[in-house]
């Protein structure tokens, strides 16, 4: 796959319809969608639709690749640790607009091995628009925006942040 092709977007679903957020990764040109959550349930029947199976259901109708990177998660301790601050700051997981530093350095140490070539690799060469896909409605409230500035930083990659409405 050529690098410089490679361009990632990123999005939540907090705050999104189900239109709004499919109609996201419609008008981005997302090829491939890379859930990269532990859990792959939202709760709330307002998200049920990026619960896994309703989720790659309807990938599959628009022409868009299911990818799961589980090991691309926080680790139970960095989520603890993220919720820790959250409650010292009284803000929910849903309203927090920024990650905390502690968790941001124990999430880069946690991925301090991480090959961005190898990704890409691993995407194939049909990969051009990639999403990172995790739940927090802005990007710099979640681990999404580290490994999309990662990817950035070590491929020249193109990267955008999506809020779909």
């Amino acid at each position: 796959m050529s690098v410089p092709q490679t361009k990632i977007v990123t999005l939540g679903v907090y705050g999104a319809t189900e239109a709004g957020f499919f109609a996201a990764l419609r008008d981005a040109g997302v090829d491939t969608f890379c859930d990269i959550r532990a859990r792959r349930g939202v709760r709330g029947s307002e998200y049920a639709f990026v619960n896994s199976k309703r989720l790659q259901s309807k990938l599959t109708e628009l022409g868009i690749r299911y990818l799961h990177f589980k090991e691309f998660a926080p680790s139970e301790a960095l989520r603890q640790r993220q919720y820790a601050a959250d409650k010292a700051d009284h803000i929910s997981k849903r309203k927090r607009t920024e990650l905390s530093e502690l968790f941001v350095r124990g999430y880069e140490e946690s991925m301090r091995t991480f090959d961005s070539r190898k990704f890409v690799e691993r995407l194939g060469p049909d990969a051009l628009v990639v999403a990172l896909f995790c739940v927090e409605r802005a990007a710099a409230a979640c681990h999404r925006s580290l490994l999309a500035e990662r990817l950035r930083r070590d491929l020249g990659a193109a990267v955008m942040h999506l809020t779909p409405s």
